[in-house]
């Protein structure tokens, strides 16, 4: 295997400075004082629609994706490509539907929309769990999957790759939204070339397995030895079914998980709330074109992999230890690349880690600081100094997930799962209490309260259940299959399904027994939802590419 060279070093160094260049130079001449809040936090007005677009496909497209969903594409196959397909036409419905009523009620941050519509003390216990999660789960995930791949591409140790990876999302991070928003339009541009550069490669590599030359070829080779990789709808005896438990993937959980991600979530919300409507909507129709390609990006290469692992190409590359760590089938991928590529590969990598760690760090520092800091502990504190704060509270968490980290296990599970299941204990509920909150007006805080605590405590009782419960009976349905001990588990998409429908049942009886609300407090309009003709022809072009995507490989 290729060692990573001093030309890979000087590419990637080219990247490092365009970037840190770039962002500097936002910084110093972006409108405004640069001590403003809404300046910080929101780069309110500041940010175009190519560039709401680029930031929240650069935001969200991290290491999770790269090496988790890679691995899972080496695993499971083209059918985990449903979280990035799915989220295409997840993102029409947020801009058609949950963005008019962020705008319209000028909500900045999503504590800040359940404190107008339940209460201080709804929003405070979200707060808490937002920024929990976002430490805890997604951060760590990031970061350790992120220095993950740097080891095996050049051989530094995990721990400096994480701080290397830290420090430079933390200095990105301080420069505030403009900076993140605008230097992740060059995140993303390397993200996508250098990504698609990977599969072009790797297409070829397949090829040569029998004799052949030719990213074209070698799709047609990795259809005659991995064509089950390709299903996108699993069957109920596939051993990968707990984790995509077949046609529910595509109307069930799924839903809950996409909907509560993209709609009700700081972390990818926040790049649009700056915006007008029109801008905020072309952003996200962006965003869901640049997802259709995600797939090609991150999941067929670890197809690819899987094909050349059984060909014999790969070695031990994915058994460090004796045992197969499928997240390291895209590591292994960028160390086949040839001299220079390989650096644009790395740049691509680092760009999707950077600008998520980024990303995150700025949600954690709005939410801290707007929801948390500034109410409970210095209702009059000035411009500079929630800025200050907002700062300090990045390198404080970048702190904590890098100390964190190795504890978590992230690589006995499989990293995307891991996020997956985890940041899905808490969906069922940040989703039923916007969903209601929005269009519901009878909907009470005590209910929003239930939902916010039942999520988490229906989800560890139906992760547990089968440890005293036979659930055998759920599995002519498919509502669970057995593991490898012969338990059968529910499937962690449809334990959030289930979740869900618990807690708008339980929120639905709460309101209509309590106390209704004396006022909502958010404007809601049906006149709100109307969108241009432009955006319905992107959209409806978006749903038809799934359609023939999903009729084609069923």
């Amino acid at each position: 295997m290729n060692s990573f060279s001093s030309l890979d070093t000087f590419v990637f160094l080219i990247y490092f400075v365009i970037v840190a260049g770039y962002g500097i130079w936002i910084y110093r001449r972006r409108n405004g004082s640069g001590k403003e809040s809404h300046d910080y936090f929101l780069a309110e007005g500041s940010l175009t629609w190519w560039a709401i677009g680029a930031s929240l496909i650069a935001s969200n497209i991290s290491a999770e994706q790269f090496i988790g969903m890679s691995g899972s594409g080496f695993r499971i196959g083209m059918a985990i490509a449903v979280y990035e397909l799915m989220a295409a036409a997840t993102l029409i419905i947020v801009a058609v539907f949950f963005m008019p009523i962020y705008l319209k009620n000028r909500i900045y941050t999503m504590p800040q929309f359940l404190e107008q519509r339940y209460g201080p003390k709804v929003a405070m216990v979200m707060a808490v769990f937002w920024l929990a999660l976002y430490i805890v789960v997604n951060l760590t995930a990031i970061l350790y999957l992120g220095a993950l791949a740097i080891n095996s591409m050049v051989g530094i140790g995990v721990l400096p790759c994480m701080l290397f990876l830290a420090v430079f999302a933390t200095i990105i991070t301080l420069g505030g939204m403009k900076v993140i928003g605008y230097t992740d339009v060059i995140q993303v541009f390397c993200l996508v070339i250098g990504g698609l550069v990977t599969t072009w490669i790797a297409l070829d590599l397949v090829a040569r397995l029998s004799g052949n030359e030719g990213a074209m070829v070698g799709i047609r080779e990795l259809f005659a030895r991995a064509g089950g990789h390709f299903d996108m709808v699993l069957s109920r005896d596939n051993p990968n079914y707990m984790d995509l438990p077949g046609l529910s993937t595509l109307i069930g959980g799924m839903w809950i998980v996409n909907l509560s991600y993209w709609g009700c979530n700081q972390y990818i919300t926040q790049r649009a709330l700056g915006a007008s409507l029109p801008v905020a909507r072309k952003g996200l129709l962006f965003a869901a074109f640049l997802k259709l390609l995600m797939p090609l990006i991150v999941v067929l290469p670890g197809i690819a992999a899987y094909a050349l692992d059984q060909g014999g190409m790969l070695g031990d590359s994915l058994r460090p230890g004796g045992e197969l760590n499928p997240d390291r089938a895209y590591p292994t991928l960028l160390t086949l690349l040839p001299e220079g590529l390989k650096g644009v590969a790395f740049a691509a990598l680092t760009a999707a880690v950077v600008a998520s760690l980024a990303g995150k760090a700025n949600s954690i520092a709005t939410i801290f600081t707007l929801d948390i800091y500034r109410p409970k502990f210095r209702p009059d504190a000035s411009e500079r100094h929630m800025v200050w704060i907002g700062r300090m509270t990045v390198v404080v968490a970048m702190a904590i997930a890098v100390a964190i980290a190795p504890l978590m296990g992230i690589d006995k599970k499989g990293g995307f799962q891991y996020i997956q299941e985890y940041t899905g204990f808490v969906s069922p509920g940040i989703f039923a209490m916007f969903l209601l909150g929005f269009f519901w007006r009878r909907t009470n805080g005590a209910a929003a309260m239930f939902a916010a605590i039942a999520s988490v405590g229906l989800s560890i009782v139906l992760k547990f259940l089968p440890d005293f419960v036979n659930l055998s009976f759920l599995a002519p349905i498919g509502f669970a299959v057995p593991n490898a001990a012969g338990v059968y588990e529910i499937p962690f998409l449809d334990r959030t399904l289930l979740v869900f429908l618990m807690i708008v049942i339980g929120m639905g009886i709460i309101s209509l027994l309590g106390r209704q609300p004396d006022s909502t407090i958010v404007e809601v309009d049906r006149r709100m939802f109307k969108v241009e003709p432009g955006f319905a022809f992107g959209s409806a072009v978006v749903c038809a590419i799934l359609v023939i995507v999903y009729a084609a490989w069923w």
